[in-house]
C-alpha cells in the first residue's frame, strides 16, 4: 500500500517537471563531491541529480521509494545503477559502501527519522559525507504562515507528503542526536543546506 501512494505521488507529477532550486541545490551537491566518489542518491526522483554527479566524474546509485521515479530515472540516465527501496526493508546497499549520501528535499517526506538516518548512517564510509536539503522553517517563515490564514491552511495540508518542518537549529539537534557531525549548515533564501559526516 505504501508503493502504490508513492507511485500515485509520481503519476501526478509531469513528465517535464523540474526540481525545485535546482541550480543552487545542484551546485551544492557538486561542491561537496570528488569525481570517483560512490554517490547515494537517496530520493533521486527522475534522477537530475544523478545525471549531473555522472557528469561530474562521480558514480552515482539512484535509490527511490517510487517505481515510476525510478522508471524516469533510468529514461534520463541510461546505464544507471539503480534501487527501489521497499518500505520496511534496509537500504539495498552494504554496509559502508558510499563516499557520499545526497537527499536534497526528501528528509521532510520522512515520517520515521531514526531509521531512515540509521540506515543512511550504516550505507556511509567512516567519516563518509552526509549533504542534504529541506526547506527552511525559521522565524519569519513561520510569522509569515501564522499572519496568513489561508497559507498557512496551504502550508500545513494535511494531505501533503511534507511531514516534517526543519530550521537550522531543529536540523542540527537532529543530525547531532543520531550520529553525525555537522560541519556546513546554512540557509539559502528558503532553503537549509546542510553537510555533516557520520560521526
Amino acid at each position: 500500500m505504501v508503493s502504490a501512494l508513492h507511485d500515485a505521488i509520481w503519476d501526478a507529477v509531469p513528465a517535464d517537471a523540474a526540481p525545485e532550486r535546482f541550480a543552487p541545490r545542484r551546485a551544492f551537491l557538486l561542491e561537496q563531491v570528488a569525481p570517483g566518489d560512490a554517490v547515494l542518491d537517496l530520493g533521486c526522483g527522475a534522477g537530475e541529480f544523478s545525471a549531473a554527479l555522472r557528469e561530474a566524474g562521480a558514480q552515482p546509485i539512484a535509490v527511490d521509494v517510487a517505481a515510476e521515479a525510478l522508471r524516469r530515472a533510468a529514461e534520463r540516465v541510461p546505464g544507471l545503477d539503480l534501487r527501489l527501496w521497499r518500505d520496511g526493508e534496509p537500504l539495498p546497499l552494504d554496509d559502508a559502501s558510499v563516499d557520499v549520501v545526497w537527499a536534497g528535499e526528501v528528509i521532510e517526506h520522512v515520517a520515521d527519522l531514526a531509521p531512515w538516518l540509521s540506515e543512511v548512517r550504516r550505507v556511509l564510509r567512516p567519516r563518509g559525507t552526509l549533504l542534504l536539503t529541506t526547506p527552511h522553517h525559521g522565524p519569519l517563515t513561520l510569522l509569515g504562515l501564522a499572519l496568513s490564514p489561508r497559507r498557512f491552511a496551504a502550508h500545513f495540508e494535511p494531505r501533503s507528503d511534507h511531514v516534517r518542518f526543519f530550521s537550522p537549529r531543529t536540523l542540527r539537534a537532529l543530525l547531532d542526536d543520531l550520529g553525525f557531525d555537522v560541519e556546513q549548515l546554512r540557509v539559502r533564501r528558503s532553503t537549509i543546506l546542510a553537510r555533516a559526516v557520520r560521526g
